[in-house]
């Protein structure tokens, strides 16, 4: 168990690195800070979009539902697949043309001020909670692993997040994206492994999943059809909840159009690679450990969601666990340090200086009032995940698919189609967010799975059943009528009663022109390469040192390729550097 603290505790002096290297690259203007000037490369800006969708909740609660499950869970990361597609060749470069620094000042200049304001007092709240499921998750699983206080866990990695965020900016976080996207590449890749040879192969998987029941359907699942339609659903939520305004700020940061669409791809290849090799470890502990759900039965009715952690210390060499823990803290934090970036940038720009300082702050005042921001966001992040630790009775899984379904689709209806559909009265985001919430509620009280399975002759319905239709009703709902009532007021739009015409015209002719990246990025993209290869490299060199906790020549040798496959991308981003003195270097804050 000591090497495993070890392991954490090496994690954590990375992360205190990286504020510190990209500090300064941060602190040139509030551009700079919240969205690192529109400079940074695809590969980090690619890092941080698949980072975004992969949190803790990932290795607990969507794992613990494969354990129970099998296949069925791929759905939603089927979603993000299909959603990273159509980002790549429409959202993300038109994203990045809004010429923007927050989602916020998106919404103004696509549907004007007052849904500005709107906007940003439904988006922070909501990202808060957000976060405050994804602190939780990993505070339950800490608590698992390390006999650990919950709340002690939280307080302790929310306050870490924080300090990466506050610190650095969006430099900061990009940058522990990249760095956290490999640690968790390095986990999931490992333990597939180990996993596969254990079981036997996937054709084991296949035909002994639970108990040879039904590795595709799984246990509890009477109406097969509940599965197709849940597939199908969850691939038009995803498509939404990924390719819309409030989630734009990861392709603000790329340098140019075609760096953004690269960054679109390259998220889409590591979920196509990733969503398999996650959930392999949980699928085979369900041959090796059936009951795996039942070793920590304090967690209540989270205990499914530890399934991992029974793995690695069944099966991997001693030290996984915290290199597995290290995983968990790298995709809780990547989610949250985002989230607070985003909401810090959203207050200052589009509350603190229009409406509190009417225009009279300078740029170095709204740093700070930036900085102030994210310090409150942090705080709130830690007391919404101490909220969710009393709700024993849900698991992470359902506790994610509620919050996601039932508060976040409504607001990311009008965000999504703004877009795509260009001809709309200025009323229309916030009057469908009402209908939307409306939406919700009635499928909270009327629309139960129980009334609208009797409709279609499904009586009786399992547990896992009643969650399979709860989620479709909340989207098929919200896909009908909210999403209904967008597309129904461009009916009542007249060009002449339009306040904001000019201004929707010029957001459209921006949208749809190419950013090109400025004369001197290339300075600036060496900088990217030599800073995240020096950290990289150091990456690689704390994982050589595992090498020497005592465990069999095999357990070693897994720890030397991995670090091996580390070392190899920071020397190339370092060779790829190829920094050179110049007489006068290029301004971070140049550019749009």
């Amino acid at each position: 168990m000591e090497f495993d603290y070890i392991v954490i505790a090496g994690y954590f002096a990375l992360m205190v690195a990286i504020s510190l290297l990209f500090k300064k690259m941060a602190s040139n203007s509030t551009s700079d800070y919240f969205r690192g000037g529109g400079k940074m490369l695809w590969w980090m800006v690619g890092a941080t979009a698949f980072m975004t969708q992969f949190s803790a909740w990932t290795f607990t609660g969507a794992a613990g539902k494969a354990f129970n499950d099998g296949f069925a869970v791929l759905a939603v990361f089927v979603g993000n697949m299909v959603a990273y597609v159509f980002a790549y060749f429409y959202f993300a470069r038109r994203f990045r043309q809004m010429r923007v620094d927050t989602p916020t000042e998106g919404v103004k200049r696509r549907f004007g001020s007052t849904n500005e304001q709107f906007f940003t007092w439904v988006i922070i709240p909501l990202s808060v909670i957000n976060a405050g499921v994804w602190l939780n998750g990993l505070g339950v699983f800490a608590s698992a692993v390390f006999n650990a206080d919950i709340i002690t866990t939280i307080y302790v990695t929310g306050a870490a997040v924080l300090v990466i965020s506050l610190l650095s900016g969006a430099w900061g976080v990009v940058a522990s994206d990249f760095i956290q996207t490999l640690i968790v590449a390095v986990i999931s890749i490992a333990c597939a492994i180990v996993a596969l040879i254990f079981v036997g192969g996937p054709g084991e998987i296949v035909s002994k999943f639970d108990n040879g029941n039904g590795f595709f359907v799984g246990p509890d699942m009477n109406y097969p059809l509940l599965l197709v339609g849940s597939f199908f659903f969850f691939i038009v939520k995803q498509l939404q909840s990924i390719n819309n305004m409030q989630e734009s700020y990861r392709f603000l940061n790329a340098k140019d159009s075609n760096n953004a669409s690269k960054a679109a791809l390259l998220a889409l290849g590591m979920m196509v690679v990733g969503a398999v090799i996650w959930f392999i470890p949980p699928w085979a502990t369900n041959i090796m450990v059936p009951d795996a759900a039942q070793a920590y039965p304090a967690l209540g009715a989270k205990a499914g969601d530890a399934v991992y952690l029974v793995f690695a210390r069944e099966f991997m060499p001693v030290g996984t666990v915290g290199l597995l823990m290290a995983g968990l803290f790298a995709a809780t934090m990547s989610s949250m340090d985002s989230a607070l970036n985003r909401n810090s940038g959203i207050f200052v720009r589009s509350f603190y200086a229009p409406i509190m300082r009417k225009g009279q702050a300078s740029d170095k005042e709204q740093l700070r009032a930036g900085q102030i921001a994210c310090i409150v966001n942090g705080i709130l992040v830690i007391l919404m995940a101490q909220f969710f630790n009393s709700l024993k009775h849900l698991s992470l899984f359902d506790l994610m698919m509620q919050v996601a379904t039932l508060l976040q689709s409504p607001i990311l209806v009008p965000l999504f189609l703004g877009i795509l559909i260009r001809r709309t009265p200025k009323w229309a985001p916030w009057a469908t967010v009402v209908v939307g919430m409306g939406v919700s509620w009635s499928v909270v009280n009327i629309f139960t799975p129980a009334t609208v399975g009797s409709w279609f002759g499904m009586e009786n319905l399992t547990g896992r059943e009643t969650g399979e239709m709860r989620t479709m009703i909340t989207i098929a709902a919200h896909l009908i009528f909210t999403a209904g009532f967008f597309c129904l007021t461009t009916l009542f739009y007249k060009e002449e009663n339009d306040p904001y015409i000019e201004g929707t015209k010029e957001f459209f002719k921006d949208v749809d022109t190419e950013c090109v990246s400025e004369e001197g990025q290339d300075i600036v993209d060496r900088m990217q390469r030599n800073k995240l290869g020096t950290l990289v490299m150091l990456m690689a060199g704390g994982l050589t040192l595992m090498v020497l906790i005592p465990n069999p020549l095999w357990g070693r040798a897994l720890f030397l390729g991995c670090a091996a496959t580390i070392f190899a991308v920071g020397y190339a981003l370092k060779k790829s550097s190829k920094l050179e003195k110049v007489e006068k270097p290029v301004s971070l804050t140049q550019g749009s």
